[in-house]
């Protein structure tokens, strides 16, 4: 049942030892999932991957963009900001 504070009161906490075997678990499905990516990126062909870049860049003309966004993305005023604001 949970509480105001939204926790339940019938979870039990997974000790340390549950927690570490738990990371391990992930640290272990993040190598094989790194590994599995890049022997599907090698077996790509070239003309796969540039019918997928095709795709990729074929969804833009479909937004319509005003002038003032054509010609700025507002990142360099945005980072101006961000350099005022650090400034001491």
């Amino acid at each position: 049942m949970a509480t105001a504070s939204g926790i339940d009161d019938n979870l039990i906490m997974p000790t340390e030892t549950q927690q570490r075997a738990w990371m391990a678990q992930w640290n272990e499905a993040r190598h094989a999932l790194r590994a599995q990516r890049a022997v599907e990126i090698q077996a790509l062909s070239n003309e796969r991957v540039l019918a997928a870049a095709d795709a990729l860049l074929s969804i833009g003309p479909l937004a319509a963009l005003s002038e003032g966004r054509r010609t700025s993305s507002g990142l360099v005023r945005q980072q101006a900001l961000f350099r005022r604001q650090a400034a001491p």
